[in-house]
């Protein structure tokens, strides 16, 4: 495994992103599709971005292509995380259309949620991020998935297919859910956060911390 890396997903602010990116965030996910709770505009993700100087994740729902492709475009995403119902022939496509690489979120339910989106995706993907289910919403709901009844899968995902977790992380829990999955990356929103657009650094530090073993 590579050394883990760790996401700081709903940024709204420039304050906020600096913050985490001073306290050793290593992406910074934006909500660019409209209509959500953290949801910001591609223009307020260039200011975002120039004052952290981090890795931006453009976390998109099923927009059409060339929109997706405009807000990477114009929000100078490194990563594109669809969350929507995009499908493979989708994600090859907007791979092909820039020099971002692509996530693809899937809901988990159990351990075969996790294997069929390996197969279904194949390669068209660079990183697979693992999110509780919601009924009703994509993402972003702080509802977590039984890590113990997924980890026989985590060896069906393939080496050089990154995976990212999310879904309830916490800094109290997410020690616990690098020792059950062994994930690339960890990614966070709600847990570290003050009310639904602003983000708690002393939360933050120790989410980091914890992440990463530090005393």
């Amino acid at each position: 495994m590579s050394e883990l890396a760790v996401k700081i997903c709903g940024i709204t602010t420039a304050e906020d992103a600096v913050a985490a990116r001073e306290l050793g965030a290593d992406y910074l996910g934006l909500h660019l599709s409209q209509g959500f709770p953290r949801s910001i505009l591609p223009d307020e993700a260039v200011d975002i971005g120039l004052v952290a100087e981090a890795r931006l994740v453009a976390v998109l729902v099923d927009e059409s292509l060339d929109e997706a492709e405009r807000i990477g475009e114009l929000s100078g995403a490194s990563v594109i995380q669809l969350h929507g119902d995009e499908n493979r022939e989708y994600a090859e496509e907007l791979r092909r259309r820039g020099k971002w690489a692509i996530w693809k979120a899937v809901r988990v339910r159990d351990p075969e949620d996790v294997t069929r989106a390996v197969e279904a995706l194949g390669t068209s993907v660079d990183g697979l991020l693992l999110d509780g289910w919601h009924p009703d919403r994509p993402g972003g709901t702080g509802v977590r998935f039984s890590w113990e009844d997924v980890r026989p899968a985590r060896d069906h995902i393939p080496s050089d297919l990154k995976l990212i977790v999310a879904g309830g992380l916490t800094p109290g829990n997410v020690a616990d859910v690098i020792h059950a999955l062994r994930p690339d990356i960890v990614d966070v929103s709600s847990g570290v956060e003050l009310d639904v657009r602003r983000k708690d650094p002393e939360l933050i530090r120790a989410f980091v911390r914890n992440a990463r073993g530090e005393e």
